[in-house]
């Protein structure tokens, strides 16, 4: 038997970045997994959906960026482009500041399906941070606050 306060909780351990950051991930892939289920609302495959949302949040853009920011090759980003356009979810642009290149822009069809697709996801997961109690919400907004800045560039 000890002298400890039997109210007195016992010290957590810190727990090591290899750790916090194996359980993040775990977690955050998860989480997208579940959500992703939203999307098959939209009637768009999952690399047809991430490209139209890097046109909607970062375009107008080459064919050769678009392909560089999903990480596949040319030959692919143009099959994905071409689908996208027969949708009327992108339209291919000239770029104004070279003639030889082509810029990828939205639609406003296209812009509507994404967005509507990120309110779906947003209330599916706003559901079920609703069950949890107001302490618990309050770490996950200041557990937030860390992953934003962690998601942020290095300066």
């Amino acid at each position: 038997m000890t002298d400890r306060d039997p109210i007195t909780p016992t010290p957590v351990p810190p727990a090591s970045p290899a750790a916090v950051a194996d359980r993040l991930h775990s977690a955050a892939i998860h989480l997208l997994r579940r959500l992703r289920l939203e999307d098959a609302a939209s009637g768009l495959t999952a690399p047809r959906l991430s490209a139209l949302s890097v046109v909607v949040y970062a375009g107008p853009l080459t064919l050769g960026a678009l392909a560089a920011a999903e990480q596949v090759r040319p030959p692919t980003m143009t099959r994905i482009v071409a689908a996208l356009e027969r949708a009327d979810l992108v339209t291919r642009q000239p770029d104004p500041t070279d003639r030889r290149q082509v810029l990828i822009a939205t639609t406003p069809v296209g812009r509507c399906l994404l967005e509507e697709g990120r309110s779906r996801r947003t209330a599916s997961l706003a559901q079920r941070l609703s069950a949890l109690p107001n302490d618990e919400l309050a770490n996950l907004a200041r557990a937030t606050d860390l992953i934003e800045r962690l998601a942020r560039p290095p300066d």
